[in-house]
């Protein structure tokens, strides 16, 4: 070989090897970017049923066992005005609806003032600035080597920074966290040690949450007024217990295991171990702020599916532009219905999907993309598992005939959603016709009220101008309400509703159809009510 070319054979040689060496040196300091496109396989799930007996060991075994896998989380946030009475039921008296008890249970507490030369409030104090740094406490549990943990999207919203302790480590040795990915709709987060300890991490157990049922008996282990590694014991009270977010039901978990306020984000383990729920929120009152023995935990398969996507630091869900109720279950006959399978079709959101395809107020779906629709809760699976994009079958009955439609799926916008959340009732009429029997007082539409309702030109109908709280319509129909139609009749006027309406027998329900302002959109609602 010349010596031109031995040269030239040499220099290419240490560049390549050069370029070696610095991918290495590189991946060692990790220097290159990761891909978020990083595969992630979710952890096994036993399915095996759970058998044997349960003596004076069982307890002190899991919780021995499956405690190291169990971390607290701490929190900064800037505090934005709120006290422990927003999360407790606190500072007001009187009643209200059941969701107003349903509380997330992460500890909070105050962190330092930002102005180290700022005094604490108390009596004869300078109060806190708003800006002031805001301390939270939760927990959340191992779930891979690489330091990855679940834990409730509650815990870590809107922290500017997440710390976590380990089991058996000094109290104030704490290693730093990111979020990787999050999702309100089952207030679940994964989030991932950027410091690791200089031992292997210990990894949680995945059970079937499917297979638990009222009675068995489950362990809690959390950090509940930041009493680390605190363990409780108690059965499965319920399972299936509908909760909404979001405008949408997810089904929990109910148990009578002592969790309290930083329990948030804790396992619920089976006999064996294995988490089988996510510890998320509990049923409270204003004058007791912890355990009352009614805690909600989120079903490990419900999460535990949504791992890979949580790993890419995004959900995503599939949305067809509608809002749905159960069918009454004395009136399935009346929508030319042989069981009370399908789910009603009360909104249709104008520009949707569902829109799109024909779907109307009304309608009863009875299958979507070639699966029989059992409720509500169904068919929302259903959806939000279908990829966007997806052009799908869905069959209705509509006035008691079957159709079939094509809808094209689209991805879930809750930020979008969460701006048309706003209610109004723009109206004030003076009363003309009472309908005792359905608790509804009604006057004629006009052109004037038409057009500040956005209605369709040319569109008739009467106005409901008040129901009676004590009344069979009340949280199904509403002040500002227009009836277009009754059991499929179009009405022209408050008369007509009210003869429509006076043909319905005592204890048979009325299928309305109604125009309805909802913040700054209008749209048409189907909605059922049983006459008295």
């Amino acid at each position: 070989m010349s010596t031109r070319k031995t040269t030239l054979f040499y220099a290419l040689l240490i560049a390549v090897s050069s370029l070696a060496v610095g991918m290495v040196i590189a991946s060692r300091l990790e220097m290159t970017p990761t891909s978020s496109a990083q595969s992630f396989a979710a952890p096994t799930m036993n399915s095996a049923p759970i058998s044997g007996p349960v003596d004076a060991q069982t307890f002190r075994n899991v919780a021995k066992a499956q405690q190291p896998m169990v971390v607290n989380i701490r929190t900064e946030s800037k505090q934005r005005g709120q006290d422990l009475s927003d999360f407790f039921g606190g500072g007001g008296g009187g009643g209200g609806t059941p969701e107003d008890f349903l509380h997330r249970f992460f500890q909070q507490q105050p962190g330092q003032p930002d102005d180290p030369g700022q005094a604490p409030q108390g009596r004869g104090r300078t109060p806190r600035r708003r800006d002031q740094t805001t301390v939270a406490a939760g927990t959340g549990f191992i779930i891979s080597k690489d330091g990855l943990i679940l834990t409730n999207n509650h815990v870590i919203d809107d922290a500017t920074k997440i710390e976590v302790s380990l089991f058996g480590e000094d109290d104030d040795q704490r290693y730093a966290a990111k979020l990787v990915g999050r999702d309100t709709l089952t207030d679940s987060a994964l989030i991932q040690l950027i410091e690791k300890p200089n031992h292997p991490l210990p990894e949680a157990r995945f059970g079937d949450s499917s297979q638990m049922a009222a009675g068995d008996w489950v362990m809690a282990i959390g950090n509940p007024f930041n009493q680390g590694w605190t363990v409780t014991v108690g059965v499965i009270s319920a399972i299936q217990r509908p909760f909404t977010a979001e405008g949408r039901t997810n089904e929990m978990i109910q148990t009578d295991a002592a969790i309290n306020p930083g329990n948030s984000g804790g396992p619920l383990l089976n006999l064996r171990g294995e988490v089988i729920g996510i510890n998320t929120m509990i049923f409270t009152n204003a004058r007791v702020e912890g355990n009352i023995g009614i805690g909600f935990a989120v079903p490990s398969n419900t999460v535990r599916d949504l791992l890979p996507q949580l790993h890419t630091g995004k959900v995503i869900r599939g949305r067809i532009g509608l809002q749905m109720v159960n069918i009454p279950r004395e009136a399935y006959e009346d929508f030319g219905l042989k069981s009370r399978a399908g789910a009603l079709v009360s909104v249709v959101a104008a520009g949707g999907p569902a829109d799109k395809a024909g779907i109307k107020a009304g309608d009863v779906i009875v299958e979507f993309n070639g699966r029989p629709v059992a409720n509500t809760g169904d068919l929302q699976k259903s959806v939000t598992s279908t990829k966007p994009g997806t052009s799908v079958a869905v069959k209705v009955i509509r006035n008691g005939k079957e159709e079939s439609l094509n809808a094209t799926v689209e991805e879930l916008d809750l930020d979008a959603e969460r701006g048309q959340q706003a209610r109004n009732n723009p109206l004030d009429q003076p009363q003309e016709q009472g309908q005792d029997s359905f608790g509804l007082t009604l006057t004629n539409l006009t052109p004037q009220i038409a057009r500040r309702l956005q209605m369709p030109s040319g569109q008739a109908g009467a106005v409901i101008t008040d129901v009676d709280p004590n009344g069979p319509s009340v949280g199904a129909l509403r002040q500002g309400d227009v009836i277009v139609a009754v059991n499929g009749a179009r009405v022209a006027s408050a008369s007509d509703a009210g003869r429509e309406l006076q043909k319905i027998a005592s204890g048979r329900f009325a299928r309305i159809l109604v125009w309805r302002v909802a913040g700054s959109e209008a749209t048409e609602v189907f909605v059922t009510v049983r006459k008295d």
